[in-house]
């Protein structure tokens, strides 16, 4: 599972020109599961991100975590984050997950990192044509692959 996360003041997901969702300071999750990817990448990962500290503390030094902050976060589903560039200039996705396995590991994904947080996190829909608006906050942009753990 591959998530790229990003500090943001705001982000909105809108598709067929309706906002679904929006937040204010928080993180933006973009996800991308592969068929290999289980509950232990989904409890990893989410873990990681509550405590990720990303955000400043009061010298201004990225030291207080989500958690600690009561940040906002908005998931969305981003197959395309297993694309393969290697051959040719056309993006291969052949190991993003097929719907069958990657909606259900989306949901738990989104239903932990709620938990973890004790609170509700906005969504993108998964397969829809999205427009994500944000503001990127430093920019802080971090990318984190459970299989990738060193």
């Amino acid at each position: 599972m591959r998530i790229l996360v990003q500090r943001v003041t705001k982000a909105s997901v809108t598709i067929d020109n309706n906002i679904k969702s929006k937040i204010g300071k928080g993180i933006l999750i973009f996800v991308g599961i592969e068929e290999t990817d289980n509950k232990e990448d989904i409890e990893w990962l989410t873990n990681k991100i509550v405590n990720l500290r990303i955000f400043d503390d009061e010298n201004g030094v990225m030291n207080k975590p989500a958690i600690e902050i009561n940040a906002e976060m908005l998931v969305v589903s981003q197959f395309t984050l297993h694309a393969s560039t290697k051959k040719g200039n056309r993006p291969s996705y052949i190991k993003a997950a097929k719907p069958d396995i990657s909606i259900p590991l989306y949901e738990e994904f989104c239903h932990t990192l709620s938990y973890r947080m004790g609170k509700p996190v906005q969504t993108g829909e998964f397969g829809a044509d999205m427009k994500v608006e944000l503001i990127n906050d430093g920019p802080v942009t971090i990318w984190i692959d459970s299989k990738v753990k060193e």
